[in-house]
């Protein structure tokens, strides 16, 4: 009995499959019977973590700055160095550790309090965006790799700098950034005037953990800055507006219109950041204000170059327009969108940095997403690059009359994706700018002359005397013609044809336009047919000899009949007759 291909294919199939579940099996059962490893004393201890967020220089000093601000100088204590943590003291001798702690925290206490009263007449912290978010610090700031320096405060008569130490606390070695030794000692030695001690007793209206006159007093000095600069950029531009009559076409004037208000708001903040640096009034308020600055620089900067952008486009798709290049035109507000986009998003990062998120994790996944987006859509970005190649190269424009690929005719649109082509027929062809970008592209309306070349075949009953006086009456007509390129214009006898003795006629016409050439030619080859009828000279038409065996003859020889086949019927003058 012959058996079943498909009944063979599927016992085989089962037979595999039994085979591999059997070898599953086994593993299995040996990995059981192997022992199980004991989880090491690692794996069970946790990572330890900071709770006071003492990681990085920045979140150290941010964290300092808010335990200030709540008036809790135990916690702010947390951040100079020699202070312990109860968490770090070793687990035994219960009593002499709470005692040590209680006279550590209230020695930091107090370190913490002169800390603030020295920030606050005059001292400086940098702005959050300044100071370094990574756990090694600034190892390009010239400083120990241990040390980072975070703001300066007043030491009687010369600035002494507040300088962070990254020290391993406990057993577990925690590392943690804190006020160093050496500024703890400068703080001890520190005395606040009279003035400072007088105003730190007195208690003050405060809103976040300053006073409210501070508050007026920071607010005020920026609304100022801002006030007078942007009033500055205003007399700029009027007087711009009357020293330059067609102001409204002057690409200098619209470059600093576009430029000069969002730059004094720009120049306002930086200002800020050096005015308010060094005032005498709350680090807390001042502090939150300089972040808040650091943000209307990065938004000052945005609006600058969105400006800029937006004045230089306008400028470029103008004088495009003006040049009859609408594809360039498309293509430049295309750049003006990638660019705007691009410079939205990096602005928005700096915000959210300036606002202490952590924008790695962001960045990343911006990355991935974007080069997951690129392999997506790589047909659309290569016919994007394909459309900014075109511009650039402008093999074609609108208008003019191209042979591309397989394809003639009119191109009628230059797009950000494709270029439409209407061809002879009247059918709309497109063609897409990434395959466009990299074919044979033959632009016929880019001629600056245009190409005369004929062969006009004369009857063989032609002789040579007749043939020169006709090479040189066409070359007479060809040197009288105006619009014929006299350098490359010449008639020559170049060879004997099947049925005419034939004449190259070759020049170069003086136009760029393809009707005018067609009209050039046409008197041409008129002022030719004129000369060779005046000169009694025939144009050939194609002959044909037939000989035909005439079997049965009386020499046995065959005999020749002559025909020939005539350009019109009824010649019979030109041997027409059989």
């Amino acid at each position: 009995m012959k058996s079943n291909p498909i009944c063979s294919i599927l016992r085989r199939f089962l037979v595999h499959a039994v085979a591999v579940m059997a070898l599953l099996v086994g593993a299995t059962v040996a990995q059981a019977q192997l022992p199980t490893p004991e989880p090491s004393e690692t794996a069970q201890t946790e990572a330890p973590v900071d709770t006071f967020e003492r990681q990085t220089p920045r979140s150290s000093v941010t964290a300092l700055l808010n335990a200030l601000a709540a008036e809790d100088y135990e916690r702010a204590a947390r951040y100079f160095a020699g202070t312990p943590d109860p968490a770090t003291l070793p687990l035994d001798n219960e009593g002499s550790q709470a005692t040590d702690a209680s006279e550590g925290l209230a020695q930091g206490a107090d370190l913490a309090r002169k800390l603030k009263l020295a920030l606050d007449s005059g001292g400086m912290l940098r702005p959050f965006a300044v100071l370094s978010n990574a756990p090694d610090g600034d190892l390009e700031d010239g400083l120990d790799p241990l040390l980072e320096q975070v703001g300066t405060f007043q030491l009687e008569d010369s600035e002494q700098p507040i300088i962070l130490q990254r020290v391993a606390v406990g057993e577990r070695d925690l590392l943690q950034w804190r006020i160093s030794p050496e500024t703890v000692s400068a703080l001890e030695d520190w005395t606040p005037s009279p003035e400072v001690a007088e105003q730190n007793e007195e208690k003050a209206i405060e809103v976040a953990g300053a006073p409210v006159l501070d508050w007026l007093l920071l607010v005020g000095v920026a609304v100022a800055l801002f006030a007078a600069l942007r009033l500055l950029a205003a007399a700029i531009i009027s007087v711009l507006r009357r020293l330059i009559p067609e102001h409204s076409s002057s690409t200098v004037f619209r470059l600093i219109h576009a430029a000069l208000p969002p730059l004094a708001l720009y120049v306002a903040t930086i200002a800020f950041f050096y005015v308010a640096g060094t005032m005498e009034a709350s680090i807390i308020a001042r502090q939150q204000l300089l972040r808040g600055a650091g943000i209307a620089a990065w938004l000052s900067l945005g609006w600058f170059l969105f400006r800029l952008i937006d004045a230089v486009a306008r400028m470029a798709s103008e004088r495009m327009n003006r040049a009859e290049r609408r594809q360039a035109a498309s293509v430049i507000t295309l750049l003006r969108r990638i660019a705007k986009l691009t410079l939205l998003v990096m602005i928005f990062i700096g915000v959210l940095d300036t606002f202490g998120v952590d924008v790695t994790t962001g960045i990343a996944a911006l990355g991935i997403g974007g080069l997951a987006l690129a392999l997506g859509a790589q047909k659309t970005i290569e016919n994007l690059v394909g459309s900014v190649t075109i511009i650039g190269d402008h093999p074609v424009q609108v208008g003019d009359a191209a042979q591309i690929g397989d394809t003639f005719g009119t191109v009628e649109d230059v797009g950000m994706r494709s270029t439409r082509v209407r061809t002879i027929n009247r059918t709309l062809v497109t063609i897409p700018n990434g395959f466009l970008a990299g074919e044979k592209i033959e632009n016929f309306s880019a001629r600056d002359q245009f190409l005369f070349k004929h062969v006009v075949g004369v009857s063989y009953d032609t002789d040579a005397e007749k043939m020169s006086e006709v090479l040189a009456a066409f070359r007479t007509i060809l040197a009288e013609n105006d619009h014929v390129l006299e350098e490359d214009a010449r008639a020559r006898f170049i060879g004997f044809g099947e049925s005419a003795l034939n004449i190259e006629i070759f020049a170069y016409f003086r136009t760029a336009s393809f009707a005018e050439s067609l009209e050039m030619q046409e008197v041409l080859l008129l002022a030719l047919m004129r000369k060779l009828k005046e000169l009694d000279v025939e144009i050939a038409f194609p002959t044909r000899t037939l000989h035909i065996d005439a079997y049965g003859s009386a020499n046995g020889r065959s005999a020749p009949i002559s025909t020939a086949r005539p350009n019109q019927e009824g010649n019979k003058e030109n041997g027409g007759e059989m």
